[in-house]
């Protein structure tokens, strides 16, 4: 079963915001990549969408959540600052067909944390905003990964 772990879209820089970090919005290029993403997983099935709470993550998958009829579940153990363990316990559990969303801090510490528990790549350890990570689990684990560039603006 297909895991799509998530890198938020373009935000912005966080020092060009003056609001609390946890609101800051997608930009205008944010949003053309959460359009990409949508495009990239039509015709996929998706059973769930989860996210970090924070506002640019939410932001990220609300098209495809909104296209599958789905509601998005805030799961705080995708948060910025999170820890990989918990994270990786987010997808492996999630069941199904599922998009989890997530920051740019975690995503590199879930791969690598992956890679070391066996899962199979051949793809470097990257996470550029609106990238994505299609991870197979079986058995509650990773057994594989393959990573997917953001969409082009």
């Amino acid at each position: 079963m297909p895991v799509y772990l998530v890198r938020h879209a373009h935000a912005g820089n966080r020092s060009g915001w003056d609001g609390d970090d946890a609101a800051r919005p997608l930009s205008p290029k944010g949003r053309q990549q959460a359009d990409g993403l949508l495009d990239w997983l039509d015709g996929r099935t998706i059973d769930r969408v989860v996210s970090s709470p924070a506002a640019r993550c939410r932001e990220t998958v609300a098209p495809l959540a909104d296209a599958h009829g789905l509601d998005i579940v805030d799961d705080p153990r995708l948060a910025e600052g999170g820890n990989a363990r918990s994270c990786i316990d987010a997808l492996v559990t999630s069941g199904g067909d599922v998009v989890l969303c997530s920051h740019g801090d975690l995503i590199p510490k879930v791969i690598r944390q992956l890679r070391a528990d066996g899962m199979h790549t051949k793809d470097p350890n990257l996470s550029q905003k609106g990238s994505t990570w299609v991870l197979e689990v079986e058995d509650g684990r990773v057994v594989a990964g393959r990573y997917h560039p953001p969409a082009k603006t």
